[in-house]
């Protein structure tokens, strides 16, 4: 309930703007060109990517050739269509590894994804379960990240490790792991400046950076994670594709959902990129910060009842 009743109220916005009008079409008697056009456009219009829109609603026409007019069914089963998008990757929604004495969890993005507050957020959250925390203020082009970052260290109780502005963003990493090794600390998170996708240079610099994480920790105690405003819809696709160039991407972390008038975006990530979606930000608390549950997303954006698609019969 809680995890259902988290995504219902946070996705308040976009199922106003977005989801319920799919919802509404999906459920009407129609099969007109007209009909069929319209999911189409308010797929795309959502973001869901022309391909991906294409194949659900060729999925879904061949169901309306087979199912009667029950208003509820063809709803349930577009929704079994949905979940589907998801279930080929088991990381949708998985915690954080914590497989190492420290475990790393680099956050990477462009400019006002949301970085610095995820890392925030991330902290609170884990410090609160008992966990040992060091930040890594590896934005060290931004005094006033560093400065957010210490707060929320300062607010939860995590250790904060920084140069000071212009330092080497590595030599941050490597520093602040060095000190979760030397006192036990369970988890280093490092906030990592907003690297313009197209700036070559900076690529290059947070190459550097996972150099240092996959020497002192290992891939297998590391965690890389792309934040991405869900505002951005379709350009976080050129986006991931990029910083999945320079980093070992192991998933997405999706911000300002709550906010975004195209909620089909967390769609067309997973489909088009093959990156689960590992948390989503519905709201400003440090709650907020969701672990992604694939089944309660689609039956709260759907408007269904918490538990419907588990319902045994379904086929998608």
């Amino acid at each position: 309930m809680q995890f259902f009743e988290r995504f219902k109220s946070g996705l308040k916005e976009v199922r106003s703007k977005w989801g319920s009008s799919l919802a509404k079409l999906i459920t009407t008697a129609d099969e007109s060109p007209d009909f069929w056009e319209q999911i189409e456009e308010t797929l795309i219009k959502g973001d869901v990517g022309v391909d991906l829109s294409e194949k659900l609603l060729s999925d879904f026409r061949a169901f309306r050739k087979t199912a009667g007019t029950n208003q509820s069914l063809p709803l349930l089963i577009f929704g079994k269509q949905l979940e589907a998008i998801f279930a080929g990757n088991p990381l949708n929604g998985a915690p954080l590894r914590q497989s190492g004495i420290p475990s790393v969890v680099l956050l990477s993005g462009v400019n006002g994804s949301g970085k610095t507050t995820t890392a925030g957020k991330l902290a609170a959250q884990y410090t609160r379960d008992g966990k040992r925390v060091v930040l890594a203020a590896a934005d060290t082009y931004r005094a006033a990240a560093i400065e957010q970052l210490k707060t929320w260290g300062d607010r939860c109780g995590a250790r904060t490790v920084s140069h000071g502005m212009g330092s080497d963003p590595a030599a941050v990493v490597f520093d602040a792991i060095r000190s979760a090794k030397a006192d036990g600390s369970d988890l280093v998170i490092a906030d990592t400046a907003g690297r313009l996708h197209t700036r070559h240079n900076l690529m290059e610099e947070l190459k550097k950076v996972a150099r240092v994480v996959d020497r002192e920790v290992g891939a297998a105690n590391a965690e890389f994670l792309l934040v991405i405003d869900a505002v951005m819809g379709q350009n976080a696709f050129q986006q991931a594709k990029v910083f999945g160039e320079a980093l070992p991407l192991t998933g997405i972390v999706l911000t300002k959902y709550d906010n975004t008038a195209k909620g089909g975006v967390i769609l067309s990530v997973v489909h088009e990129l093959g990156l689960p979606v590992r948390y989503v930000g519905l709201g400003e608390k440090v709650e907020d910060l969701a672990l992604f549950r694939p089944r309660e997303f689609i039956e709260a954006l759907l408007g269904l009842q918490e538990g419907d698609l588990s319902r045994e019969g379904l086929r998608s």
